[in-house]
């Protein structure tokens, strides 16, 4: 689904102006944004949670010429669904 169709279907099922609805996924979207970029993990109950994982340095390998190169430890944003969301998925999701 892409942001466009999620517009959509929230605007349709809520009864509101498809511009309405969008602003309010951007909001959204900008406020997760942000409250990472400040180091803050965002906790939605039920549904999961937006996290910072952090990435431990190790070696890499450059195959064009063949040398080791350092990849230093640094932050990466990550989603958690809830166990409650991952059991949904699991009965109700046919596996393809």
């Amino acid at each position: 689904m892409t942001k466009a169709e999620l517009v959509n279907t929230i605007s349709n099922k809520l009864g509101v102006e498809k511009n309405d609805t969008q602003k309010v996924i951007e909001a959204f979207m900008q406020e997760v944004r942000t409250s990472m970029y400040n180091g803050d993990n965002v906790y939605l109950r039920g549904f999961g949670s937006f996290i910072i994982k952090t990435r431990a340095a190790k070696t890499g390998r450059n195959i064009s010429k063949n040398t080791a190169i350092e990849i230093p430890a640094h932050n990466i944003p990550a989603f958690k669904p809830s166990k409650t969301f991952v059991e949904k998925i699991k009965t109700k999701v046919p596996v393809k």
